[in-house]
């Protein structure tokens, strides 16, 4: 229920701190103190749209705040929770609202948004007037309200879930027959392509593998050539050693004959010798180290050419090649296999479809009784209302080829005001004072059942009097035993049945007005109810019947 509702700079509203409590409050003054304006201020805390003409005249903002106390199962609950906001005691909306037309939103103390405001708001106040657009006049309601009424809302749950699961079955359903389809007209090419892969057998890393392997060989090749230039150099036929050989050997001959000239050139010469065997054998060890296989240089690169061509010719890389392979192998059995998974999918697709239509089958014979039940309880609080000529209908229409995950019923709230005219909606056909009365005997029936902790009822009573306002009143006192009730009034006989009366006054002189509010106890609330009995001059005889009017509804409270 609504706790706390404290206003800073709103309008006429300097400042203002309101407590309520359970059951039944009523909110009494003249005409023009203040009263749409407190609506409007919960509204801001609400969600409702913001606007700088609320900002009391000379202020930079104005601020509502609204405190709550709900159980802990209670749906707004689950939305702080979706929304990872703190959620420790009190539900507190808190709506700041500045000239320049910003306006800042915190749940809880957090930051947060208008719109996640306003779904804490609809889940916790519901306001019902004249012409308020929200609550029991949105047809978009009715049928959940329905359920609400009739306890079926089990039933719904069901219902949805069943809808979701064939859903969800009909889409697996659509998305392999589009694949087998498409496998079907591609299927000549994916034989092909599977055939080619697996002959060429791509490996994981083999590219690489291969990139490295040919440059190793392509090196080792070139260098091979290198040496091979050396040995020819050294050892082929044109190699200077046997020359030189056959030189040093005849300058040996010649030393003795000139001893001391040639010493050193036979020296230089043998040690030349000696230097260019040492470099022959070199050669030809590192001949024989860096041998290759030409063939297997030539298969190496053939396989690297393959890989690559395929690549090219698959748009993919080539260490995406072996996963392509698999990817169309897996194609062609979906194809080969599909007829039968095919048919599988929609025999699974046709027992979800009669699933869902068993449950909303069900649902709806459900919803037909609740419909009757309904109607047959709002009809029974209009004769007392004045409205004894009307007919309250539950619009209800069912189309089982209509799927929907609500089920297959449309439902809405008409009525017929009078007798041999035309039945339509509630909102188009009611006029403003039947409304609100329609709107009261819905809400009764209902009672907690699909409700809000606290409603709000702003001038329902406007344009009754006598029996109708005191059948009025005594339909909110019926409410406020299960759900919180706050009522702005003009009806003596409502004022008279609440369990807190508060009184809206303006205060201040020509230049500045502010608007207050006080709870009155049972002395005040006699004088109010005797101005509301008698107008501008208050009578003995308005003053007993309102002493009258809170004794009976006193004794029969308790």
């Amino acid at each position: 229920m609504l706790a706390r509702l404290s206003i800073r700079d709103i309008v006429l509203i300097e400042r203002l701190d309101i407590d309520f409590s359970s059951g039944l409050s009523v909110l009494t003054g003249e005409t023009g103190a203040g009263k749409s304006i407190l609506l409007d201020a919960l509204s801001l805390a609400l969600g409702a749209r913001g606007d700088a003409s609320l900002v009391r005249h000379g202020a930079t903002q104005g601020q509502v705040t609204a405190v709550f106390d709900v159980p802990q199962n209670h749906p707004a609950r689950a939305l702080l929770a979706e929304n990872a906001i703190d959620d420790d005691g009190d539900i507190i909306l808190r709506r700041l609202q500045t000239a320049d037309g910003r306006t800042r939103v915190f749940v809880n103390d957090q930051p947060a948004s208008v719109s996640l405001m306003r779904d804490i708001g609809h889940a916790l106040v519901e306001i019902h007037g004249q012409h308020d657009e929200r609550a029991l006049v949105d047809p978009a309601a009715h049928r959940d309200l329905l359920d609400a009424f009739g306890s079926h809302v089990g039933a719904a749950r069901s219902t949805a879930e069943a809808w979701r699961f064939w859903r969800a079955a009909e889409q697996e359903l659509a998305r392999h027959r589009a694949k087998v389809e498409a496998a079907a007209r591609e299927a000549d090419y994916l034989r092909a392509s599977v055939a080619e892969l697996i002959k060429l057998d791509p490996q994981p890393g083999e590219e690489t593998d291969l990139a490295e392997l040919r440059a190793a060989m392509m090196r080792a090749e070139k260098i091979a050539a290198e040496i091979q230039d050396a040995q020819d150099v050294l050892s082929g036929p044109a190699s200077p050693l046997p020359q030189l050989a056959s030189l040093l050997r005849r300058l040996q001959r010649k030393v003795t004959d000139a001893p001391g000239l040639l010493d050193e050139v036979v020296k230089s010469l043998d040690e030349a010798m000696l230097s260019l065997d040492a470099a022959q054998s070199g050669v030809e060890a590192a001949l024989r180290a860096a041998e290759y296989d030409p063939q297997r240089l030539e298969k190496a690169e053939e396989r690297l050419f393959s890989l690559r061509a395929a690549s090219r010719k698959y748009s993919v890389a080539v260490d995406d090649l072996a996963q392509l392979r698999d990817a169309m192998s897996a194609d062609l059995a979906d194809l080969d296999a599909g007829e039968g998974k095919l048919h599988e999918l929609e025999k699974q697709a046709a027992a979800a479809r009669d699933g869902y239509d068993a449950s909303a089958a069900h649902l709806s014979d459900l919803r037909h009784a609740a419909a009757l039940g309904l109607a047959k309880a709002v009809m029974a609080e209009l004769p007392a209302l004045k409205l004894e000529r009307a007919e309250f209908i539950v619009n209800f229409a069912s189309e089982p080829d209509n799927r929907m995950e609500e089920g297959i019923d449309s439902v809405e709230f008409w009525v017929r005001t009078n007798p041999g005219t035309r039945p339509g909606p509630m909102m188009k056909v009611a006029s403003g004072g039947e409304l609100s009365r329609f709107l009261l005997a819905l809400k009764v029936a209902l009672a907690d059942r699909g409700s809000a902790p606290t409603l709000v009822f702003d001038e329902i009573d406007t344009g009754v009097g006598g029996a109708v306002a005191d059948a009025i009143g005594q339909r909110l006192s019926r409410l406020s035993q299960r759900v919180q009730v706050l009522s702005v009034t003009h009806a003596p006989q409502v004022a008279a049945r609440a369990a807190t009366h508060f009184l809206i006054s303006k205060t201040g002189g020509a230049d500045r007005v502010a608007t207050g509010i006080a709870e009155m106890d049972m002395a005040a609330r006699q004088e109010e109810i005797a101005r509301m009995l008698a107008g501008a001059t208050i009578t003995v005889e308005a003053r007993a019947a309102a002493e009258r009017l809170l004794r009976e509804n006193t004794a029969a409270a308790s």
